[in-house]
C-alpha cells in the first residue's frame, strides 16, 4: 500500500474503512492516519520574544513564520487541514522560554515549535523536546558543537560564516581584530572559533570583552578599541546592545574608514533601528541578505512589506524562520503524519526548499542546512551590498574542524538510529561521533 495515496485520498481511505476491521490494514498506517486526523487543525508553536531585549530581531522571525503559515494555508494547508500558529512570548528570559516550549508540547499539543534566538534560549528548550519527543526548527546562526535528533538546525553555523569572513577580512582590512560580544555561550564560543582562525591564517586577537544581555552604555568600551587601533572590531554582540554600540561608536567619531565593525550578527533589522549612517561602510556574513537577486526574494520582499508594512526590512534569520516553516509544512506531507518520530526520522531530513536566498536543504545525517555563504557591506540606505558569495551552497559542518577534528553527527547511522528508536528511557538524542 501507497502511504501517500493512502493518506491524501480520503474519500477512499474512508469508505474502505467502514467496510473492513482495522486488522485488514497495516498497524502502522492506521495508527498515522488515526493520528493525523485528530482536531480539525495541525497545531503548530510559535516561540519568539515578542518584548524585552531580543524583540528587535526576534519579531522578524515571529512574523515571518505567520507569512509562510498564511502562504501554506492559503494553497490548500496541509493533508487537507489548517495550519493553527500557537504564539507564545517569552520576553526575552531564558528561564521562561523553557516553560513556554513545556507549555506549547504538554497542554497545546503541538507537533512541532518554531522558535528561539539565543543559544542560551535553544539550550534551556532542548531538554523539554528531548524528554517528551517533540520537534524544534530553529532557524538562528549558532556556534555549533552540537547535534540533537529533536531539533533541526536552519540557521548558519561557523563552516557556512566564518570559514570565509575571517580569512577575507585579514586579507581585505587587517590582521589586528579586537572581540566584543554579549555575555553568553554564543558569542564567548564564536569568539574562540574566531581566534582559531585567527591564529591559522595570521591574524591577531589584541583584545575580547564581554557586556551583559541587554547592555547599552559602550563608552569604556570604544576607548579601550580606539587605544588598540585594531583593524577589525569583531563584534557579537545581540539585540539592542547592537543598535547602541554601532551609534555610540560613530558619535566618538569612529567610522569604517577608521576601523571596520564585521560581525555574524548584525542584520537589516537592526541597521534599520540604528539609522543607515551609523551602519555604513561595516560588514557582515551571512546566507541571505535583502539585496539578492532572485525571483523568489523579490516575491518574499514583496510578500512581507504588504503584510507587515511597507518600511519593514527582511533578513536572514528570518529568512530561515520562513524557509523552515516551509519544510515543516512538507515534511507533515512527506511523512504523511503529525507524530514527531515521523517528522524526525522520515519527513524532515533531507527535505530541500527554494528559499529566497536559494535552494536550502536538511542535511540526512546532521539536522543542519546546506546554506550559501555572503559577504555585505552596509550601504547608504542600511541594506548590504554583496562584497563576496561563494558559487555554491555549503554542507554544514556542526563540529569546527579547527577546533574538533574529525567529530561529526550522523543520525544516518544504523547503530544510533537502532538505540534511538528502541530506548525509551533516553530520548535526548545529543551525542558526539569521532
Amino acid at each position: 500500500m501507497n502511504r501517500r495515496k493512502f493518506l491524501k485520498n480520503s474519500a477512499v481511505a474512508a469508505g474502505t474503512a467502514a467496510a473492513a476491521t482495522i486488522t485488514d490494514f497495516p498497524y502502522f498506517f492506521v495508527k498515522r492516519y488515526a493520528h493525523a486526523a485528530e482536531g480539525d487543525t495541525i497545531k503548530v508553536g510559535i516561540l519568539h520574544s515578542l518584548s524585552g531585549t531580543i524583540a528587535i530581531i526576534e519579531r522578524s522571525l515571529h512574523n515571518a513564520e505567520l507569512l509562510a503559515i498564511d502562504e501554506i494555508n492559503a494553497a490548500g494547508g496541509v493533508m487537507g487541514k489548517m495550519i493553527e500558529p500557537v504564539i507564545e512570548d517569552p520576553q526575552s528570559l531564558v528561564q521562561v522560554f523553557a516553560e513556554k516550549a513545556k507549555k506549547l508540547i504538554l497542554e497545546d499539543k503541538v507537533v512541532a515549535v518554531l522558535g528561539c534566538y539565543t543559544s542560551a534560549s535553544r539550550q534551556s528548550v532542548l531538554p523539554v523536546f528531548e524528554q517528551h519527543n517533540n520537534v524544534l526548527l530553529y532557524p538562528t546562526l549558532y556556534e555549533a558543537q552540537e547535534c540533537s535528533k529533536n531539533c533541526f538546525y536552519t540557521g548558519c553555523v561557523p563552516n557556512q560564516q566564518l570559514d570565509d569572513f575571517v580569512p577575507w577580512l585579514i586579507e581585505n582590512v587587517g590582521p589586528k581584530f579586537y572581540m566584543i560580544g554579549s555575555n553568553y555561550i554564543y558569542p564567548k564560543e564564536t569568539n574562540r572559533e574566531v581566534k582559531a582562525l585567527l591564529k591559522a591564517h595570521g591574524g591577531e586577537d589584541v583584545g575580547e570583552e564581554y557586556a551583559p544581555l541587554g547592555h547599552t552604555e559602550f563608552s569604556t568600551n570604544i576607548n579601550k578599541i580606539a587605544s588598540k587601533r585594531p583593524d577589525v572590531v569583531f563584534s557579537d554582540l545581540v539585540g539592542d546592545s547592537v543598535v547602541a554600540f554601532y551609534k555610540q561608536f560613530r558619535q566618538f567619531g569612529i567610522t569604517a574608514d577608521d576601523i571596520i565593525i564585521g560581525t555574524p550578527i548584525t542584520t537589516e533589522q537592526e541597521t534599520a533601528a540604528m539609522g543607515p549612517e551609523n551602519a555604513l561602510g561595516h560588514l557582515t556574513s551571512f546566507n541571505y541578505f535583502q539585496s539578492v537577486d532572485t525571483p523568489e526574494n523579490k516575491k518574499f520582499v514583496e510578500s512581507y512589506k504588504a503584510k507587515f508594512g511597507k518600511n519593514e526590512v527582511t533578513n536572514a534569520v528570518m529568512e530561515a524562520a520562513y524557509f523552515q516553516t516551509h519544510m515543516l509544512a512538507q515534511a507533515l506531507e512527506k511523512a504523511g503524519s503529525t507524530e514527531a518520530d515521523a517528522l524526525i526520522y522520515e519527513g524532515l531530513p533531507g527535505q530541500e526548499y527554494m528559499a529566497p536566498g536559494g535552494k536550502v536543504k536538511i542535511d540526512e545525517k546532521n539536522h543542519h542546512t546546506w546554506l550559501w555563504p555572503k559577504i555585505g557591506r552596509a550601504n547608504e540606505t542600511g541594506q548590504f551590498d554583496i562584497v563576496w558569495q561563494r558559487d555554491d551552497w555549503v554542507r554544514p559542518d556542526p563540529w569546527v574542524d579547527l577546533l574538533y577534528p574529525n567529530k561529526d553527527c550522523d543520525f544516518t547511522n544504523p547503530s544510533v538510529l537502532e538505540r534511538l528508536k528502541s530506548d525509551s528511557k533516553d530520548r535526548s538524542g545529543t551525542f558526539e561521533l569521532s
